[in-house]
């Protein structure tokens, strides 16, 4: 990976031993069977060089930045779209405390053959399983495979296959089904239910060609620890879904070990652990361009934050649906005003008219690039790179949100090597047929905190390494940014620090493959 550098900022990836989740990550056989305190964890990105040389998997996996790679995620963002789950009651709020995250730590990892989204371990249960699960903030319920009839067991490595754990209220000490009478159960799945004593049923249906999770609803412990340096352990009781048959692309590759939804309904893992007071209403997720980040629960923000409030009581009133109000391509601002939702869930970005004509005409007029008139990829706007070439200048892409703070997307570009071995680099943009959503690839090099209580959207540069940048350093949210920067392509330095805000840019830093898109999971859920 290119090292970026920018004149204000210079960052240094540490390096880190990942716990027992990374020995999950990068599988690709699998079989299936039809002020305050917070908590974190680390999240990871299957595809991720760290995860890929740990198992010795690269002849196994598309090749990353390649074609089929690029091809596989847009056709999981596809399926995402459109999610909406059911809510449920939740508890009163109480005295918030200290900020929290997974037992094995705050670190996550974006798993690309899983997905292509961002994973962390979790323990559940007494005594404690661990599950390998999807993050996901456009959908707000916590599944995992339980007792099932139709989910993956195994999952298959070089090495061999390794089993995947499977969740049964049966054997955990701390475990209670939820009833039908009780205030955890909606009146909508009351009325599934035969009986008042009966198990609280749920459905979750994802927009994926039949892809679903079924079962019903229970109580357990989720362990935590703090995430203030102490590491002090929390059990929090929590309420999920026991899924017994899971369709679609949770049986070839999407989430097979189960999903974490962070939205804001009461059912929500963020949510309960606020209504419980065991932390605050807040949660922030960090995306490191090299695919690791972390996830830390309570985490508020800090001083110097950009900032904008979520749009309230729309139709996905549940999701973390923002403003936009102006567009800066290359230092010209056009003002128009449309709504996102920023979602980690969504590989790339993708757009309506008007905002995606403006923007990516807007790129188009000023990359200095052949255009590249293939539709080998699925983005519209990709640039043939020479094979001298040893530098692009990439226009800077910012978004200024409601209230006047900007957004500035560090890395606008993907990098794909096509299959006769040439390289185009692209915009990373789709153009969406019904809602806007500001994907993981916009969201890289930042820390975005998702603060439910006072209801905004907090977001500073980071490279998720260094822990003074995630709590407390006052840092300006606007700093200038030059209209574009350029990258030295055949820079190949290990090291991760954040990228400039829009320029430089490497043309063999990132390249794609395509087949591994083809086979992501969309996870925006539907009812």
């Amino acid at each position: 990976m290119a090292t970026l550098f920018s004149s204000a900022h210079s960052f240094h990836a540490r390096h880190h031993k990942f716990p027992f989740l990374f020995l999950l990550f990068l599988f690709v056989l699998i079989e299936s069977c039809s002020g305050f305190g917070t908590f974190g964890f680390d999240i990871h990105h299957r595809l991720s060089d760290p995860v890929k040389g740990m198992f010795g998997a690269d002849g196994l996996l598309p090749v990353k930045d390649s074609v089929p790679y690029f091809q596989v995620m847009a056709q999981r963002d596809r399926v995402i779209h459109g999610r909406r789950l059911a809510t449920s009651s939740g508890g009163d709020n109480t005295t918030n405390k200290t900020p929290l995250t997974f037992y094995y730590g705050n670190e996550t990892i974006r798993i690309d053959s899983l997905g292509f989204l961002h994973y962390a371990n979790v323990s559940v249960g007494t005594p404690s399983v661990s599950f390998l699960v999807a993050l996901d903030t456009g959908s707000n319920l916590l599944w995992l495979p339980c007792d099932c009839s139709s989910c993956v067991h195994n999952l298959g490595s070089p090495s061999g296959t390794v089993k995947l754990n499977i969740y049964s209220p049966n054997t955990s000490s701390t475990s209670k089904k939820v009833p039908c009478n009780s205030t955890l159960c909606s009146q909508t799945q009351r009325n599934r239910c035969p009986s008042d004593q009966s198990n609280c049923p749920y459905q979750v249906v994802y927009l994926s060609n039949g892809t679903s999770s079924t079962g019903y609803f229970v109580q357990d412990l989720l362990h935590l620890i703090s995430d203030n340096g102490q590491s002090k352990a929390v059990d929090a009781k929590i309420t999920f879904g026991c899924g017994q048959v899971q369709t679609g692309s949770f049986l070839t590759g999407g989430a097979p070990n189960g999903l974490f939804g962070l939205g804001m309904s009461n059912i929500s893992v963020p949510s309960t652990l606020a209504h419980n007071g065991y932390t605050s209403g807040s949660f922030s997720m960090c995306f490191s361009p090299d695919g690791i980040g972390r996830i830390s629960f309570g985490d508020k923000g800090s001083t110097g934050q950009g900032e904008t409030p979520f749009i309230q009581g729309q139709t996905r009133s549940s999701l973390y649906n923002i403003s936009i109000t102006q567009t800066s391509i290359g230092g010209q601002a056009k003002d128009l005003v449309y709504s996102a939702i920023f979602d980690s869930g969504t590989s790339f970005t993708y757009l309506n008219d008007p905002a995606y004509t403006l923007i990516a005409e807007s790129f188009n007029n000023m990359v200095n690039e052949t255009r590249h008139s293939s539709t080998e990829v699925p983005f519209d706007y990709c640039y043939d790179i020479s094979a001298n070439q040893t530098e692009l200048t990439i226009p800077a892409v910012t978004l200024v949100m409601s209230g006047g703070a900007s957004f500035n997307v560090t890395d606008p570009i993907v990098v794909v090597q096509l299959a006769d071995g040439s390289n185009v680099y692209c915009l990373g943009m789709i153009k969406s047929g019904d809602v806007n959503i500001i994907g993981q690839n916009f969201l890289t090099g930042h820390r975005i905190v998702f603060d439910r209580e006072r209801m905004i959207l907090g977001w500073k540069p980071s490279n998720c390494y260094d822990n003074m940048d995630t709590n407390t350093l006052a840092v300006s949210p606007n700093t200038a940014v030059p209209p574009a920067t350029a990258v030295n392509p055949e820079a190949t330095s290990t090291q991760t620090p954040a990228p400039p805000p829009g320029g430089s840019h490497s043309p063999r830093s990132k390249p794609f493959n395509f087949t591994l898109m083809m086979t992501l999971a969309l996870l925006f859920a539907i009812v």
